[in-house]
């Protein structure tokens, strides 16, 4: 079966240079214009690989790849016109494996794809990740978490805190780690307002906020979400 691999690009020549030059090497190319319906087939297909624009209308590919990585270790290779070093150091610190300038050279484009190919498992995709024989539900594609039955609206950076969290169910998460692997490396001195985040997730999930079944602290170290 042909290796599968997601482009996300806006630009329309673009995306149809790189679908021909990879199909013509015999991968199944997955074809997205924008960022939330790129999304979207990266949870439904499961790609092997993902390349990813960064300068997109509706999302940026920044956002992207920090929601991909909530979910999967999915090859993401940015494939971008910005070439300044403090965006390549931003894209690999976000989760990216590989940082490509436009214009780039095809050979070399495809020595990379297959260097990541074979490095990479296989990766798995959880859509919805279910706690508490059901009581507890998060949605990745939806964004949505619902607590006995009840759908919780949350903001986008507590959505983020609880998914790095409810993905690392059971594991205690350093403040520092949390901060950076939930809101991005730009965020690293925001722990101050960490706990007040907390805070805030624990009034709107939590039975008891003042005694959390979910949300938990290790004192001097971090919080780490109860694997019910």
């Amino acid at each position: 079966m042909a290796e599968k691999i997601l482009v996300i690009d806006d630009e329309d020549v673009t995306v149809q240079l790189i679908s021909m030059l990879l199909e013509r090497r015999g991968y199944e190319v997955i074809r997205a214009y924008r960022a939330e319906d790129g999304l979207r087939k990266a949870y439904r297909t499961h790609p092997d690989l993902i390349l990813l624009d960064i300068m997109m209308p509706d999302m940026d590919g920044w956002e992207v790849c920090r929601r991909l990585r909530e979910l999967s270790d999915v090859p993401i290779v940015f494939l971008t016109a910005k070439a300044d070093v403090r965006d390549v150091v931003k894209g690999l610190e976000l989760g990216g494996d590989d940082y490509i300038i436009k214009p780039y050279d095809s050979d070399e484009l495809v020595a990379r794809i297959k260097a990541h190919l074979r490095r990479s498992p296989k990766p798995s995709v959880a859509e919805e990740l279910v706690f508490d024989t059901g009581n507890f539900r998060i949605n990745f594609i939806s964004r949505e978490v619902r607590v006995r039955g009840n759908q919780v609206h949350l903001t986008p950076k507590e959505f983020n805190l609880l998914g790095v969290l409810a993905r690392n169910a059971g594991r205690v998460i350093t403040r520092t780690d949390l901060v950076k692997e939930a809101w991005g490396p730009e965020y690293g001195d925001a722990i101050d307002s960490l706990k007040l985040y907390i805070h805030y997730l624990r009034q709107k999930i939590e039975k008891d906020p003042q005694r959390p079944a979910y949300i938990l602290t290790s004192r001097g170290v971090g919080y780490r979400f109860a694997n019910l």
